[in-house]
């Protein structure tokens, strides 16, 4: 109403009327935008001296998905439904053209698009029925099972924190220890971590060119390919993440085992010191904190689908996250030049 009747908003605004979906547009066309907004907003916060990435801690957390559990389909389901949205879609074709000039022309063809996007979210459901079906290869019984959303096909039912099941997405966010400042943000439709820590570090090598001198990750993260390959001199993180507990009873965690290499041979006994131990205390209290930070301002279920438009959702709270944590840091700053 103000960008229609106060001449301050009409002003902002440049005399286009804004409304629900104007907003909602802006909030999630431009990801790239977003991206390049959260690049820029940390570097400047390095420039500073306020962010050093000389420890970084990441945590995946698990966000409800705009989809319902009832629109998970099977692939016999799927290809019914492709048929009967392509015959809705042709019906509604030539209901329009049957009668051009009609007043209700506008919602015709409201209905006309709904059903073509429909159509459009069920293909794209069958494609990523067909990535989930590749993944259980020979495994036809699994295969059978699998199912896609036609309301988000891009989520995934992931166990929740409180062990149920639900459509979600798993949201990667890395923090800066020290700052508590978000430095690179992620979203996968895997219920897993595993195998997220080494595009996270990579993600810092290009948003910052550098990595985290050290990088703290919970036992889900801790895949040993992927310690090794972070670890390794071409990349050069100190990764920090809690060994497995043995399967043979009495044999001390911390001491290599045969087949390792020297990487994880000292990442063992690494995790095994009281230093390392002090060190990882502080992934909880970043990571974890910031997971519960961006829950409690509203980060429990998107409204949105699709992965790119998830992804611009988790890159505003991350700015936002960030702004605040700016002003802090500077207010802080500006105390100590005083004080000293």
């Amino acid at each position: 109403m103000l960008c229609k009747d106060h001449v301050a908003y009409q002003w902002i605004c440049g005399g286009v009327t804004v409304n629900y979906h104007t907003l909602s547009d802006f909030r999630t066309a431009h990801p790239e935008v977003l991206d390049d907004l959260l690049t820029h907003s940390v570097a400047t916060l390095m420039h500073e001296g306020l962010v050093s990435l000389h420890r970084v801690a990441q945590d995946g957390m698990r966000v409800r998905a705009h989809a319902g559990a009832s629109s998970f389909r099977r692939r016999v389901t799927l290809e019914e439904c492709r048929s009967q949205a392509e015959e809705q879609v042709e019906s509604l074709r030539q209901e329009l053209e049957a009668d051009p000039g009609a007043s209700n022309r506008r919602q015709q063809a409201a209905r006309q698009r709904a059903a073509r996007e429909r159509s459009e979210r069920i293909g794209k459901a069958l494609d990523e029925l067909g990535q989930i079906e590749s993944k259980k290869k020979g495994q036809e019984q699994e295969q059978e099972k699998v199912r896609a959303s036609t309301t988000d096909p891009e989520a995934r039912v992931m166990k929740m924190a409180d062990g149920g099941f639900r459509p979600a997405h798993n949201v990667q966010f890395a923090t800066d220890t020290a700052s508590q400042v978000i430095t690179g943000v992620d979203v996968v439709n895997t219920g897993s971590d595993q195998g997220q820590m080494p595009p996270m570090v990579e993600q810092h090598e290009q948003r910052y060119g550098k990595v985290p001198d050290e990088t703290l990750t919970d036992g889900g993260f801790a895949q040993l390919e992927d310690i090794e390959k972070v670890s390794s001199p071409a990349v050069g993180t100190t990764v920090y993440a809690p060994v497995q507990k043995p399967r043979k009873a009495g044999r001390d965690p911390h001491q290599p085992l045969p087949g390792d290499s020297a990487t994880i041979a000292e990442w063992r006994q690494r995790m095994g010191t009281a230093e390392a131990k002090e060190i990882y205390k502080e992934r909880s209290s970043t990571a974890e904190c910031v997971n519960a930070i961006s829950r409690n301002r509203g980060l429990r279920q998107f409204l949105v689908r699709g992965l790119r438009k998830v992804r611009a959702v988790a890159l505003w709270f991350a700015i936002a996250h960030n702004l605040m944590r700016a002003v802090v840091l500077r207010a802080q700053g500006a105390l100590v030049a005083v004080w000293g």
